[in-house]
């Protein structure tokens, strides 16, 4: 059993559209523990701070300008195997490839408008989490 933390993320266009309630009812029914969990609205250095792994894809300046039209809420996660369980309930990063009752099959409308964000390894955990939120805003259980 490997206890893990990742950083999830309800992106601007699912706080725009108002499912973040659900998402997080999502989470706590798939036994995660949240953490830490807060609303926050990116500026563009910011995102780009955020996303610097990202900074040679052709993606990148429409994702950190994605990233900073609204507010999001970034949460740390905790449980058995979080990080992979965190990216099945996610589903695919492309909606139209995302299996049937994950979130972003749920309430994605493309790929960069995906409605969620998690950890895809414990190094990026490990970068992401404290990118957002300190030692003592986190509250294990």
């Amino acid at each position: 059993m490997t206890i893990q933390r990742t950083l999830a993320i309800v992106k601007p266009d699912a706080v725009a559209k108002g499912v973040a309630g659900e998402i997080i009812t999502r989470i706590e029914r798939a036994s995660f523990t949240i953490l830490a969990a807060k609303l926050v609205h990116m500026s563009l250095a910011e995102a780009r701070g955020f996303y610097i792994v990202h900074r040679e894809r052709p993606f990148y300046d429409s994702l950190c300008a994605f990233m900073t039209q609204g507010p999001c809420m970034p949460m740390v996660l905790e449980g058995e195997s979080a990080i992979q369980r965190w990216r099945d309930l996610m589903g695919a990063t492309d909606p139209a490839k995302a299996a049937s009752g994950t979130i972003r099959k749920d309430f994605a409308t493309s790929i960069e408008a995906n409605a969620v964000h998690g950890s895809d390894s414990p190094e990026s955990a490990s970068f992401e989490i404290p990118y957002f939120f300190s030692s003592f805003e986190l509250c294990p259980r």
